[in-house]
């Protein structure tokens, strides 16, 4: 997998279906302002990151055939792209 480049980063918004089967969340669309949705092909990998009082969830996806991670914030319930 690509390293991620941690300066290219922004909000988004996220439809994520929680609960289902094994995995708690699953990121199914998302979109940047001003631009149209975007299906996620494939989840990849999930990972939990703590950092301070803030756990981060990361999502490794794929998008086509692109690689790309969205991390969600559990203190401010925001998503961040990192492409």
């Amino acid at each position: 997998m690509k390293n991620f480049n941690k300066n290219k980063t922004e909000k988004v918004e996220v439809m994520a279906l929680f609960g289902y089967q094994m995995t708690p969340c699953q990121p199914l669309t998302f979109r940047k302002e001003g631009e149209a949705e975007v299906e996620v092909t494939e989840l990849l990998r999930t990972q939990i990151r703590f950092v301070g009082q803030t756990t981060l969830h990361i999502f490794d996806i794929l998008v086509g055939r692109e690689k790309m991670r969205l991390e969600f914030n559990s203190v401010d319930l925001s998503w961040t792209l990192l492409a």
